[in-house]
């Protein structure tokens, strides 16, 4: 058949770009140019850009039905989708001509960009990798689903108070979403507790509670607008809006019960589940999604094929992380109870269809559920878990006794996902070699080849066309265009990197972005920076194994050097740091408010704040990296080794030419090869010699005394140096440092202070930095994600690009 090229649909001309804004402004928003607000402007544009998007959408999703092309269902909590007005530009090629006609309008397109709130619907790597790899399965032309929850408010709002961290709900859906559609025709009902019954031979669950699942898609654009994908976020409404006879006899609490469960379902990403409440909501959300996505699969499988024994045949489903692995039992519970199918086929079919990806041997994000907490609210799922986990005992009769889905009055929901699925994945090389040798080396055992490695990758469309316009610019002028979807050709400007008119523009791309930086930072916290010094940058969630309070201890201790030796030629740095502690989450909403506590009196001593400056700007989200990643010269990547799986801020520092400081965990170690060590600061233990480290009793302690710094900057911390109106704030992290010390802060400290040492002579050579800074983006291509998801498309999901011409 003769394929539709939708590229060609896209081109206009700048009168039609206006006019189609124009009649948006008119008829969309009931306004005239004269009268029209910042918000109409930004929202007649991405009408208009929406509309540009919908053709190749349309053609992409007609081309994968006329060709029965097996599809790709990506589930995941997270999607932290960042601003889609400018992403959605760059990627129809109109970023431009929106400029000059908005211009000619008297109208800022930066402007309308900054308006344009970020969708809360994530919170840190997992959510942005998750949007990574739907711009990538859309730029690759792999058919696809992203799958995930229309959060009312999302990840909170931060805000700090005191230095304290303050949770705001995120009001991100107070204004229209211009981008998507909402599909009130598909709607699947989900229950929740109730009871099982066996009728005549035939299982079936009474639900006690239910909502409806409500679809919202918005299409994602791939790069030159060849080919779009969905992602459909589920909102919850109640099966009945309220119950009329209580309102009528007055009570009102009760009558809005159905609505109240509904709207919770949907309102807030992640809740606090320190207590039981808290944990019941989390697992409900996670059924919620799972159950309508794969109810939504099976119904569109159907639409088309009759027989679900091959349903493999056309579904791969990715679970991102092990918040969907509720999908095996949901999955097998569908085809035996609602398709009459024996529980062997349907678990067969089920390990064809689900692939797992694990990010973390964190055991908060490896969940288990009490088994009262799952029979209470998913009685017929328990009964099912049971079951595969009786059949894998079965099936494996040498499975060692403490191997197993339920244990200790548990549900161990990695263990869940990896017997039912075909593929589990690690994110790294080193992450995968720690799945297999420390997390489930068992199940690898009983399993072998099950497990393999797709590392993480970044899209660099947005983490480098758009996100680092001036440094894009220069890769265009410098090897040509089309590095933006075949990144291994940034490799080509190795050959430039000894060209000093190369390395001088390339310097200036980064004072470029140092200034606007600066200009931000000023209005966002008050802190005046020099764009000379270097910008050293920790972005992240705020974890204890993430090492912040290392960073902030080894800043301390440049501080008091300072200032017991004003006189001494110091490289001027700025300190940036930027993320979210989970609510619940103490000890890190200690260390923020550390942070904050420092960044006070650092920025205010006369004596050293021409030399170091410290800055947190709160509510750090996706625009906010946008604007510090271009402008950063040094990413702290210091995670205690063995503990981060992969990290992909990692990635989109170093493409964009900054250095990296870092241990070797997780993702590091593949940047660490392919950048060169001389172009990387390695500090730190191993994760064997992390290990081994915490076998010692007294590790933290000796450490501690090993290091008159750390036992000064400690002093300082405990006697109320940075908190004198509450000497005593920070006794408890202090005392854990001491005295416990998992993450080995005290172990890797001084490792940490040589390696900046390293940091400063090197910066003060200009032009030596600057020629590792280009190597990095030059060595980085290997890290799009891209290239991950062909990885994903090859070796676990069997699924071929439609853009490829022999596809």
């Amino acid at each position: 058949m003769t394929k539709h090229d939708p590229v060609a649909d896209l081109a206009l001309s700048s009168e039609t770009l206006e006019a189609e804004i124009l009649r948006h402004l008119k008829f969309t928003l009931g306004k005239d140019p004269s009268h029209a607000a910042l918000y109409d402007w930004r929202m007649a544009v991405s009408y208009t850009l929406r509309d540009r998007v919908v053709a190749p959408w349309f053609a992409a999703t007609r081309r994968t039905w006329a060709e029965d092309r097996k599809r790709v269902y990506y589930l995941s909590m997270e999607f932290l989708i960042g601003r889609i007005l400018q992403d959605a530009a760059v990627n129809l090629g109109l970023n431009d001509l929106i400029d000059d006609v908005l211009g000619r309008l008297g109208v800022s397109f930066s402007e309308l960009v900054e308006d344009e709130p970020d969708a809360a619907l994530g919170n840190g790597g997992l959510g942005r990798l998750a949007a990574c790899y739907m711009e990538s399965m859309a730029t690759v032309g792999c058919p696809g689903y992203g799958y995930g929850i229309r959060y009312e408010h999302g990840l909170f709002r931060q805000r700090f108070e005191g230095g304290r961290q303050v949770e705001a709900p995120e009001d991100w859906l107070n204004t229209r979403n211009p981008w998507e559609f909402d599909r009130p025709e598909v709607a699947y009902e989900i229950g929740f507790k109730g009871h099982v019954e066996d009728r005549e031979g035939r299982v079936r669950w009474i639900p006690g509670e239910t909502v409806v699942a409500t679809a919202h898609d918005t299409p994602v654009i791939g790069w030159r607008g060849r080919w779009a994908n969905t992602l459909r976020l589920w909102g919850a409404k109640p099966t009945t809006l309220f119950d009329l006879g209580r309102f009528n006899r007055g009570d009102y609490a009760a009558a809005a019960e159905p609505e109240a469960l509904a709207r919770t379902l949907s309102r807030v990403l992640y809740p606090d589940d320190t207590t039981y409440q808290g944990k019941e909501l989390r697992l409900k959300q996670e059924f919620f999604l799972t159950s309508a996505a794969l109810q939504d699969i099976i119904r569109r499988f159907l639409d088309t094929h009759k027989d679900l024994t091959k349903l493999a045949d056309l579904v791969a489903v990715q679970m991102n992380d092990t918040h969907p692995a509720i999908a095996g039992p949901e999955l097998i519970r569908l085809l035996c109870d609602e398709h009459a199918m024996d529980f062997d086929t349907a678990l067969s079919i089920t390990q064809g269809v689900l692939a797992y990806t694990n990010h973390t041997l964190m055991p908060e994000a490896l969940e288990r559920w009490a088994t009262y907490l799952m029979g209470s609210v998913l009685p017929r799922h328990m009964q099912i878990i049971e079951h595969i986990d009786s059949w894998h005992r079965r099936t494996f009769p040498n499975r060692p006794h403490w191997v197993g889905i339920v244990k200790h009055h548990e549900v161990r929901m990695g263990d869940l996902a990896f017997v039912t699925s075909h593929k589990v994945n690690g994110v790294s090389a080193l992450h995968t070699d720690l799945v297999k040798e420390t997390l489930f080396p068992e199940l690898n055992a009983l399993h072998p080849g099950r497990i393999i490695n797709q590392t993480n990758g970044v899209t660099p469309r947005r983490w480098l066309r758009m996100a680092n316009p001036a440094l894009s610019s220069l890769i265009t002028e410098t090897i040509g265009e089309g590095w933006e979807d075949d990144a291994d050709r940034l490799t080509e400007l190795e050959a430039h990197v000894a060209d000093a008119g190369f390395l001088d523009a390339f310097g200036a791309a980064k004072r470029a972005n140092k200034e606007r930086l600066v200009a931000w930072l000023k209005d966002e916290t008050g802190v005046s920076a020099d764009p000379a010094a270097m910008f050293d940058v920790q972005v992240k969630r705020i974890h204890e194994y993430k090492r912040q309070l290392m960073n902030l201890l080894q800043t301390v201790a440049d501080w008091h050097v300072m200032r017991e030796a004003p006189n001494g030629n110091y490289v001027p740095r700025v300190k940036i740091f930027g993320g979210k502690a989970a609510p619940g989450y103490y000890a890190a909403k200690q260390i923020i408010r550390l942070i904050n506590d420092v960044a006070r009196v650092v920025n205010e001593d006369p004596v050293t704040r021409d030399w170091l400056k410290i800055a947190y700007p709160p509510n750090y989200n996706v625009s906010k990296a946008e604007k510090l990643i271009p402008a950063a010269d040094l990413s702290e990547q210091i995670s205690t080794a063995g503990k981060e799986a992969s990290g992909t801020g990692n990635m989109k520092f170093a493409l964009n030419g900054a250095l990296t400081i870092g241990t070797l965990d997780g993702a590091n170690v593949e940047i660490r090869e392919r950048v060169g060590a001389e172009n990387f600061f390695l500090f730190g233990l191993t994760a064997e010699e992390a290990a081994r480290r915490r076998e010692f009793q007294d590790h933290a302690r000796s450490a501690i005394l090993a290091s008159q710094p750390l036992q000064d900057v400690l002093q300082m911390i405990a006697e109320g140096r940075f908190s004198p109106e509450e000497p005593n704030r920070y006794h408890d992290l202090v005392h854990n440092i001491w005295n416990s010390d998992y993450f080995l802060v005290a172990s890797d400290f001084d490792a940490y202070s040589a390696a900046q040492r390293e940091v400063d002579a090197l910066y003060a050579r200009p032009a030596d930095w600057a020629r590792r800074a280009a190597l990095n983006t030059a060595r980085m291509g290997f890290f799009s994600s891209d290239r991950a998801i062909r990885g994903y498309m090859k070796d676990i999901w069997s699924v071929k690009p439609a853009l490829d011409p022999e596809a």
